[in-house]
């Protein structure tokens, strides 16, 4: 069995950088494995800006 966790991440923009790479090493590094991108926001033009991340990891017995 498998439990999840959902992270919002920014795509970034003019401004800013984008904070993905970041995340997906944070999670991983904990101990979470990635499953799916998925974005949830768009610009104007139609481009996502805003992201959901999924990962991940498998239940372990206490």
């Amino acid at each position: 069995m498998y439990e999840y966790i959902f992270v919002e991440c920014f795509l970034g923009g003019i401004f800013s950088s984008a904070t993905h790479h970041e995340t997906i090493a944070e999670y991983a590094q904990k101990g979470w494995r990635l499953v799916q991108v998925l974005p949830t926001h768009y610009n104007g033009q139609g481009k996502p800006t805003d992201y959901e991340i999924i990962f991940e990891r498998p239940i372990t017995d206490q």
